[in-house]
């Protein structure tokens, strides 16, 4: 297996997780998709020289690819074609006894969750999924969403006060 074979392998073992992460910060499949596919070829064009931690520098590419996209779906709206419109108020069954009232209920959340994820900003949107999500330490946030550890923490701390208080109305 050469040098190029031995990354794909690499990187298909860490896909579930990135894809996790982008989907979990850009609310879409489609766009997660998207973001895993350039993240290889970004990884393909670079090679994996001197990383240590391959894991975590995947999820910091993916992160950064999602936080560019983020920032490009501000600039210009765009609105996925193939992605199911979120509905005005989930139906939330009043208790969920059953399987298939448990998954009802779950996607319930997903949707009011990914409603609220809308209002942050991208870098909020990307600290808080990291790290209340996947348990990123802040020290590793910092360097993807171009802030000091402190400054990431704090964008965490307010994207959680925000969707508390979203959850609140």
């Amino acid at each position: 297996m050469n040098g190029e074979e031995s990354l794909a392998a690499r990187f298909e073992e860490h896909r579930a997780h990135l894809h996790a992460v982008a989907y979990r910060v850009l609310g879409s499949d489609t766009e997660a998709d998207d973001a895993v596919q350039e993240a290889w070829l970004r990884v393909s064009r670079a090679g994996d020289d001197g990383v240590d931690n391959l894991g975590g520098w995947l999820t910091t590419i993916v992160g950064r690819v999602a936080l560019n996209m983020l920032r490009a779906r501000t600039t210009r709206r765009e609105v996925s074609w193939d992605e199911p419109d979120l509905p005005e108020e989930p139906d939330l069954p009043a208790e969920a006894e059953d399987p298939a009232e448990a998954a009802v209920l779950s996607d319930s959340v997903g949707l009011a969750l990914l409603v609220v994820l809308e209002t942050l900003s991208p870098a909020e949107r990307l600290a808080f999924v990291l790290h209340d999500m996947f348990a990123v330490p802040f020290d590793e946030i910092a360097p993807v969403v171009d802030r000091t550890p402190a400054a990431a923490r704090q964008l965490a701390s307010r994207a959680r006060r925000r969707v508390r208080g979203a959850r609140a109305d």
